[in-house]
């Protein structure tokens, strides 16, 4: 079996959280040329898909921090998240 294969239990939740992050980095950069509220359908995509991580953010994180703040705030959640995932994973094998 090739190595992807073998471990997928690792590969799987790192691609989706990785995909995640880099959706909060693009919505992060599209917020700096557009509103929070423009009714183009890429930046409704970027939101519906990134919201779940922004609001569970948002719920540990004191509500005076400006929302770019907290899209950043999310970055660094996924990426520690995606670096916990390795570092169970390492250890448990």
């Amino acid at each position: 079996m090739s190595e992807v294969t073998e471990y997928w239990y690792f590969h799987i939740p790192n691609y989706a959280v990785a995909l995640i992050m880099y959706l909060l980095i693009g919505r992060l950069l599209l917020s700096f040329f557009v509103d929070n509220n423009w009714d183009n359908y890429i930046w409704r995509n970027f939101c519906w898909m990134t919201n779940p991580m922004v609001r569970a953010v948002s719920f540990i994180t004191p509500n005076v921090v400006p929302y770019r703040v907290l899209l950043i705030f999310s970055i660094l959640w996924m990426a520690v998240l995606r670096l916990l995932l390795f570092w169970i994973l390492r250890a448990s094998d």
